[in-house]
């Protein structure tokens, strides 16, 4: 008989999240820990490898050929600029900047002074920064990017007959979790095909036994089951549309918290 994620619920007391450690002391994760006294831990398991300005001439890219850049992460920000300045490259001031979030956007301060560029900003996703782009299809965008990414951004522009490069600026590569193999946590969540992958690179004879797997997006949830593994935490859902959200409904009720 098939185990399945109903039989696998047992009480939780830790949990891995495989990103960065918040900055901010109000994250939902750090408030989640408190509230049910879990042992809350952080560790990317992906990292990112600039793409040398040798290896980025040969895709035959003239960024000053393009009258507007799409950011969809701060990654994509920085080694974007960090390619501009290897290439003595400099952004004219009539560029435009399509950023997926207020966080991206405010990033980009970082570079240039965005109180004199034109910068359009999406709420949260991806579907936002789409409804904005519709608004200008007379632009010629460029979309640095990682040679892992999603789909839907180029497939818009390409269905949609829109003149845009997409520059590959940076690899996402597995980052090296030697440390972790002796370690156990309840719950390891995860936010992308590239985690999982990361999982199965360092530990190829990885037995999942009772560690929960909770996978946020479709892509990941997907990855997941691909692995032959069982995935106990799907997020986003209706009444959770986060990760934490999805995490805390689940401690409830393997925990017989009412």
């Amino acid at each position: 008989m098939t185990e399945t994620a109903t039989d696998r619920m047992r009480k939780v007391k830790s949990i891995l999240v495989t990103q960065e450690a918040p900055t901010d002391p109000n994250s939902p994760y750090l408030k989640l820990g408190e509230k049910y006294n879990l042992k809350i831990d952080f560790r990317p398991f992906i990292q990112v490898e600039a793409v040398p300005a040798k290896e980025f001439r040969k895709q035959k890219i003239d960024i000053l050929n393009h009258t507007a850049i799409i950011f969809t992460s701060r990654n994509a920000v920085d080694h974007f600029f960090i390619i501009c300045q290897e290439l003595k490259v400099e952004m004219p001031a009539d560029m435009k900047y399509f950023c997926i979030s207020d966080q991206t956007s405010n990033y980009l301060q970082k570079y240039i002074v965005i109180r004199k560029r034109k910068i359009f900003t999406g709420l949260k996703d991806t579907g936002d920064l789409l409804e904005i782009i519709k608004k200008h299809k007379n632009e010629n965008f460029l979309f640095p990017c990682s040679d892992i990414r999603k789909n839907d951004i180029p497939d818009f522009l390409k269905e949609n007959g829109y003149s845009f490069s997409e520059a590959i600026i940076y690899h996402t590569v597995a980052a090296n979790l030697a440390d972790l193999k002796s370690v156990y946590y309840d719950i390891v969540a995860f936010f992308s095909p590239s985690g999982i992958n990361s999982l199965l690179v360092n530990f190829p004879d990885f037995s999942q036994n009772n560690t929960r797997l909770a996978a946020f997006g479709p892509t990941t949830s997907k990855a997941v089951l691909d692995a032959g593994l069982i995935l106990d935490i799907e997020a986003p859902l209706p009444n959770a549309p986060s990760m934490t959200g999805a995490l805390e409904l689940y401690i409830k009720r393997a925990n017989g918290i009412k």
